[in-house]
């Protein structure tokens, strides 16, 4: 009897990057010619049927050895709430089929987001001695993924206020944190590391980064400090003094949100779902939050909001409502 083969897999959680590219060693397996492609086949997993992925993958290579279907978003499509009959009839199809596929078979479920491991399709994939399950999982802090993705990627290094400085404005998402990488990479040409300079000239989301700091800074008290960044925020290339505004009532806001799931027995570790945000940037307000009672933030949120309804009613310039907030605040 023959070795049984691995050939359904499926990869699931929140790290696209990660995914994408699990999916594509097993795609570059079946070589880079004209017949690889002839036997590859792509399914949207919410409007294809399982006998159509089971006959496409179980059918004869054509001048090959392999047959590739890559099917998306199914598994999560079928088990969900809701799914009826429809989708118990789809997971006991795959429940019967999968252990039996050939093995010159390569069947590959792409799931964004994180299964349960009492899911059926999971518990198959984990317990079938032909199949093969992973979680892939965002980095709670991309700051070293970033580091190992410029070397291995693009063969250049970064220095840390850089790396710092794209993980803020990227609120650790790693798509576009490569894509900002990508671009970097191209930017500098020749020269080996990626500097802090290097992301402002190029990354549309440094002033971000900067709220972020002139945040920490009024937290220390330092109120020069945070003036100054404040009017280097005012300097840089299509920021305006009102989006700048808008930029640190979010930041407030966000951290009431946190100091106040924190006040009523959240953890920091929990902000981030609690809230809706990143990991890193969830990070970044529990560090903040120290600073700051909640009562003091809802005063602080209060007086913005006063100040942005006077901006818009044409009572005060937005660039002086800054200075003023800032300096009552940074003592």
């Amino acid at each position: 009897m023959s070795e049984q083969t691995t050939n359904f897999y499926i990869f699931h959680g929140d790290d696209d990057i990660a995914i994408d590219q699990a999916v594509h060693k097993i795609r570059s397996q079946m070589g880079d010619d004209i017949n690889a492609e002839m036997n590859i086949s792509e399914f949207d997993g919410q409007a294809v049927i399982v006998p159509e992925i089971i006959n496409a993958v179980s059918s004869f290579p054509f001048l090959a050895d392999k047959r590739l279907a890559i099917v998306k978003g199914m598994v999560n499509w079928v088990t969900r709430r809701g799914a009826g009959a429809t989708g118990k009839k789809s997971v006991a199809q795959l429940e019967e089929s999968l252990p039996k596929l050939p093995n010159h078979a390569r069947l590959v479920f792409v799931e964004r987001g994180k299964i349960a491991d009492n899911n059926k399709l999971i518990k198959l994939a984990t317990t079938a001695p032909n199949g093969y399950v992973k979680a892939f999982t965002m980095p709670k802090d991309p700051s070293r993924w970033i580091k190992q993705r410029v070397k291995s990627e693009y063969d250049k290094d970064i220095d840390i206020a850089a790396v710092n400085a794209l993980a803020a404005v990227t609120g650790g998402d790693l798509r576009i944190i490569d894509n900002e990488l990508n671009k970097l990479a191209s930017y500098i040409g020749e020269q080996a590391t990626i500097t802090e300079d290097d992301v402002a000239s190029l990354t549309p989301y440094v002033p971000e980064a900067n709220i972020f700091k002139m945040v920490d800074a009024i937290a220390e008290g330092r109120g020069r400090l945070a003036l100054s960044l404040l009017h280097r925020l005012l300097q840089e290339k299509d920021q305006d003094a009102f989006k700048i505004f808008g930029m640190v009532i979010r930041q407030f806001r966000l951290l009431l949100l946190a100091k106040e799931h924190l006040a009523t027995g959240g953890t920091p570790g929990s902000i981030a779902s609690a809230i809706g945000v990143r990991p890193f940037v969830a990070q970044n307000l529990a560090r903040q939050t120290r600073a700051f009672e909640v009562i003091q933030l809802e005063g602080i949120y209060r007086a913005l909001l006063d100040n942005d309804y006077k901006i818009k009613t044409g009572r005060i310039q937005a660039d002086l409502a800054l200075d003023l907030f800032i300096t009552s605040i940074a003592k």
